[in-house]
């Protein structure tokens, strides 16, 4: 099964996670329920795919799933706009092993607890990281505007960025000398983290 599309998204920085999620059930949402994260992700030598801009990720939570990502040409700045190409596979380690055959590395273990809800023609993702609580609205733009307006998150505050960068400007910011982001090497939220994350805001 494979499904390649046009990802079109905005996050928000969430302070109320239980309010957010009341507030969905209240506006007829539907949840798939929370799953745990493990995301492996993967570049050349050279790190070619990060410079473009470029994801390639391996993800197992319920199932494995691998993830092409590339930022759109024709991407505007209201919203984070990227191809998606993704493929359900049955076997996580032996995906990996082919990716290494193949030459790439896995140069980066991210994690996070998920659980996404379902409102119309709108997927809002309820997002736990190790730096942070957040949400993505991902679906086609008014669908986008018009529930984050419901939820009453102002347009000028939303993130267009992915969590990875974030991350990466947190490390370098908090000295941070490891790479994965994992609770474990991120047990609780660094105090600093929410005026480090601010700068990302659309404003």
């Amino acid at each position: 099964m494979a499904a390649d599309q046009v990802e079109i998204e905005v996050k928000f920085i969430v302070t109320d996670m239980a309010k957010v999620r009341t507030r969905l059930m209240e506006m007829g949402a539907t949840s798939r329920g929370e799953v745990f994260e493990t995301n492996y992700r993967y570049d050349d030598h050279a790190g070619r795919l990060r410079a473009a801009n470029c994801l390639l990720r391996l993800r197992r939570d319920r199932q494995a799933l691998l993830t092409y990502k590339r930022p759109r040409q024709d991407g505007g700045a209201e919203f984070k706009i990227y191809d998606e190409f993704e493929v359900v596979v049955e076997d996580f380690e032996g995906m990996h092993r082919i990716l290494t055959a193949m030459g790439f590395l896995c140069v980066q273990i991210y994690e996070k607890r998920r659980e996404v809800f379902k409102l119309a023609d709108v997927m809002v993702c309820v997002d736990c990281l190790p730096f942070g609580d957040f949400i993505e609205i991902e679906g086609q733009p008014e669908g986008i505007r018009e529930t984050a307006r419901r939820l009453q998150f102002p347009w000028k505050r939303r993130i267009l960025t992915n969590y990875l960068h974030i991350f990466e400007t947190l490390r370098q910011n908090l000295n941070l000398a490891f790479r994965d982001l994992t609770f474990a090497n991120i047990p609780t939220v660094p105090p600093e983290a929410r005026r480090i994350i601010r700068q990302f805001e659309a404003g």
